[in-house]
């Protein structure tokens, strides 16, 4: 939701909101991509672009791999407005790791 939660002081969605959203959805996509018994994926690098303010309303995130390795993933990530109009972009880059 785009709301007193998640907004700035401009009235704007926060940028870190956007992020910690695109953040989530990637890993949880990147999560699905690995046998969970032996392994889990993690943030390594996020980079966002902004493209679009959002007031109000609600936002979702797609994401869609790049990259598929053994070691790493990398994920792209939309932002959308309830109007189905990107509001942000964001690549995210997860490190596999083996579980102890």
């Amino acid at each position: 939701p785009v709301d007193e939660r998640t907004i700035q002081p401009m009235g704007i969605l926060h940028g870190g909101a956007s992020a910690a959203l695109a953040e989530t959805v990637g890993s949880a996509a990147g999560n699905y991509c690995v046998d969970q018994k032996t392994h889990v994926c993690v943030g390594l690098d996020l980079n966002i672009n902004h493209l679009r303010a959002v007031r109000s309303g609600f936002v979702k995130a797609i994401a869609k791999p790049f990259h598929l390795g053994q070691k790493t993933q990398v994920w792209e990530i939309q932002i959308f407005n309830d109007r189905e109009e990107l509001a942000a972009i964001s690549r995210l880059t997860l490190a596999i790791l083996q579980l102890t």
